[in-house]
């Protein structure tokens, strides 16, 4: 099932009319005002480069304004999405070399999607991606090797390395 978040104001039309759309269709999503909730104003801006509303985020793609063939083609057939963690990487051993110290094998994050399966995972930039699903990474190319060949929708396990310490979470990219 895809991550729905729906960035609204109360008095927005086309807000009522996106979340209705979507309730038609029984998608669950999240609704964050953003005219109560300032941070929230500014993630939207951050994630679409918008002022405007509604922002529709699904599995961490932006849909601005009420789009509902993006939003249909998002979110139909799933199984033939590839699938994502939302993370920029590169591959450890450069970053190594560029900043004298971490691990030297694995996918380093230098940037994470907000709201994306990496975000929620708990990546963070910094972060040295080492092994998901049980296959080593050992750079930026295995990472993406590895996702591929995933099953979309399948929670795996995803180790990283932080300030020398190993942490594994779960992630469905």
């Amino acid at each position: 099932m895809s991550e729905v978040v729906v960035y609204t104001t109360p008095t927005c039309g086309y807000c009522h009319q996106v979340k209705q759309y979507l309730e038609q269709r029984q998608i669950p999503f999240r609704e964050i005002d953003v005219a109560a909730d300032p941070q929230a104003a500014s993630e939207m801006v951050n994630l679409s480069g918008q002022r405007g509303v509604p922002v529709v985020v699904i599995d961490g793609q932006v849909v601005v304004g009420f789009n509902t063939s993006r939003i249909d083609q998002l979110l139909s057939s799933p199984a033939t999405r590839r699938p994502q963690l939302g993370v920029s990487v590169a591959d450890a051993k450069k970053m190594v070399q560029k900043q004298g110290s971490g691990p030297t094998e694995g996918a380093y994050v230098g940037n994470v999607r907000p709201l994306s399966a990496g975000d929620r995972a708990g990546l963070v930039t910094g972060d040295v991606i080492v092994a998901l699903a049980g296959h080593a990474i050992a750079d930026a190319h295995g990472l993406e090797a590895t996702l591929s060949s995933l099953v979309p929708g399948e929670t795996v396990s995803l180790v990283f390395v932080r300030g020398g310490e190993r942490i594994t979470a779960r992630v469905t990219p």
